[in-house]
């Protein structure tokens, strides 16, 4: 507060004097040194500090950032997205199998009840894990509404094929209503739901991608603002002095143009690596996942369609599930019989296969994709001219069966899944890996550079004393 020096003594009267604040006259006094040259060095040291650490502090925040969001993308998001697609291809392949042993009547096989009961197990196990890592409540996050919701239907689901089973043992055709009601729940319901799940957390990978990737803007901007700032001070005390180096300057300068240095070369390494892994691992996995879904679907619907026995049809009367077996293997293998020349989800997995370890289990999921039509149209042929049993054998037979082919396809999408996944770490670990020290090297050479201004500084304002 200003303080008001009262009038002379002796009663004379005159105008009030008011006292300046201690802030006004310090500024009086910086602009009075500012005047001068060490008051103009004194101030340009202090921004040349300022800004190199500026420098410093932006690299070690935006690295810090972009090192998290890659441990995301290979720790977390990614593990998550593949976890997903197994929930969806566990919740297919028990509807399948429980279609499939359905149709050996009462003496459904232990293997068969086993692997249903792997599968369901497989299902609640990774939609706990799901549960515990969601980032959100189970009402604002979407992966956590769709984890909500698949635990609620999943034991409705199950009941109702218990019942199916227990039915068909007794020798009741209502066994068979049973398990398209299943069935029913399984397509408009679960899977759909595991399917939101599955988008959600591909979403997820998508985002931690971009943060991971993204340049660090702010932090490039104030390392040329530093170094210019740096090269400006020594151009001018070269002009004023004509020495050519000052040596505390010239450390400083070094300093930031090797974080610079350090921070583009380290990020683009960390983009490389992260691109690798997304075009030649995420993207794969991707297609791959979805083609084995497409495979277990388009099972369930062959084995659907010798236990409904045409009695569900589509509009134009059709059967529904051999009308859902055709468009399955059609998203698999494209419009033609796959062979060599494949479409679809096969087509494009082989396209995306980096090397020759990768395409040869795809490969021969495109031949046995091709074995398992042709089985399929006899099995077909077989069951419209009446022979149920010839049909069945095509289907779930111990031999040359639509089974055996299935579990071809499925066996060589496994193993390439296992292979791109380990591309997929090989090369986001080698992106994420480019972060490593980055942030705390930045941090230790932007304190070294200002101190080195700082020095720089104090050696030329000794000359003044």
């Amino acid at each position: 507060m200003p303080s008001v020096v009262s009038a002379p003594a002796g009663g004379a009267s005159g105008p009030a004097v008011r006292r300046r604040t201690a802030w006004a006259e310090g500024l009086d006094r910086l602009r009075a040194a500012a005047v001068t040259e060490p008051g103009r060095l004194r101030v340009i040291g202090a921004v040349l500090a300022l800004l190199v650490l500026l420098f410093g502090a932006a690299t070690a925040w935006q690295v810090s950032s972009r090192s998290a969001a890659a441990d995301d993308v290979v720790e977390r998001s990614q593990p998550l997205t593949a976890d997903a697609a197994s929930i969806y291809r566990s919740l297919a392949d028990a509807d399948t199998t429980a279609a499939g042993g359905f149709l050996v009547g009462g003496a459904e096989t232990t293997a068969t009840r086993t692997r249903y009961a792997a599968d369901i197990a497989t299902a609640s196990e990774l939609l706990v894990k799901a549960s515990a890592n969601t980032r959100g409540s189970g009402t604002t996050d979407p992966a956590g509404v769709q984890i909500t919701r698949l635990g609620k239907l999943l034991p409705r689901y199950t009941g109702l094929v218990e019942t199916a089973r227990t039915n068909n043992r007794l020798g009741l055709p209502l066994g068979g209503a049973y398990l398209r009601y299943a069935n029913d729940q399984m397509r408009r319901e679960l899977l759909p739901a595991a399917r939101a799940l599955y988008d959600a957390e591909t979403v997820r990978l998508s985002a931690d991608y971009g943060r991971a990737k993204s340049w660090p803007l702010f932090a490039l901007a104030a390392g040329v603002m530093a170094i210019g700032a740096l090269v400006w001070a020594q151009r001018r005390h070269y002009r004023r002095t004509n020495r050519v180096f000052d040596t505390g300057l010239l450390a400083a300068t070094a300093a930031s143009v090797a974080v610079l240095l350090w921070l583009v070369a380290g990020h683009t390494v960390a983009r490389a690596g992260l691109t690798r892994s997304y075009e030649h691992g995420a993207r794969s996995l991707r297609v791959l996942n979805e083609a084995r879904i497409d495979a277990l679907q388009a099972r369930g619907d062959e084995n659907l369609t010798l236990v409904a026995r045409g009695a569900v049809l589509t509009g134009d009367q059709k059967d529904f599930y051999e009308v859902g077996f055709r468009a399955g293997m059609k998203d698999l293998v494209g419009a033609g019989r796959g062979g060599a020349a494949a479409g679809g989800r096969l087509g494009a997995a082989l396209a995306l296969a980096g090397d020759d370890a990768g395409r040869r289990p795809v490969r021969d999921a495109v031949a046995a994709a091709a074995e398992w039509q042709a089985r399929h149209a006899e099995a077909r042929e077989a069951d419209d001219k009446g022979d149920y049993g010839r049909a069945l054998a095509k289907v779930i037979g111990p031999g040359a069966s639509t089974g055996a082919s299935f579990d071809r396809v499925d066996a060589g999408l496994q193993q390439a899944l296992v292979h791109e996944q380990d591309r997929f770490r090989s090369a986001a670990d080698g992106g994420r890996g480019a972060f490593a020290g980055l942030a705390k090297g930045a941090g230790v050479l932007a304190v070294l550079a200002a101190a080195g201004a700082v020095l720089g500084i104090g050696r030329r304002l000794s000359e003044y004393r």
